[in-house]
């Protein structure tokens, strides 16, 4: 199919400060837990759905992202999935879905604050074209 094509959005809330890695070749990653909340009627009663979800980014993304976001952070993502696995330390076999950060967009509403925040949120969005990946 020619219209294909591996693109997550999402808008929740970060639920700990991003974790900022810097490896031996320079590059940098950062990762996020991400909550996603829906809510539905059954019957007479309200439940509501909670997904986590991890993202990574790498380089200029994960830098914006470690100084401007942290915990509780109301924000857009935009990115794509990546599946991938390791073999942790018994020597099973783990698979990893994650979310590969492309941009990213902070929000303020009336649920948040600007202490939500470390930097002028509408300063913020930043696209894989400013950071020269594809």
């Amino acid at each position: 199919m020619s219209n294909s094509r591996n693109h997550v959005q999402l808008i929740g809330h970060l639920g700990a400060d991003p974790k900022m890695k810097e490896f031996q070749n320079g590059n940098k990653s950062v990762t996020l837990r991400m909550a996603t909340s829906e809510r539905y009627k059954v019957k007479d009663q309200w439940k509501t759905d909670t997904q986590w979800h991890q993202i990574v980014g790498w380089n200029k993304i994960a830098e914006q992202v470690s100084h401007q976001l942290k915990k509780g952070a109301h924000v857009l993502i935009e990115g794509k999935l990546i599946h991938r696995n390791y073999e942790d330390k018994t020597g099973k076999t783990r698979y990893i879905t994650e979310i590969q950060l492309r941009q990213f967009v902070p929000f303020l509403n009336n649920k948040d604050t600007a202490s939500n925040y470390k930097e002028d949120p509408a300063k913020s969005k930043i696209n894989l074209a400013q950071q020269n990946r594809v």
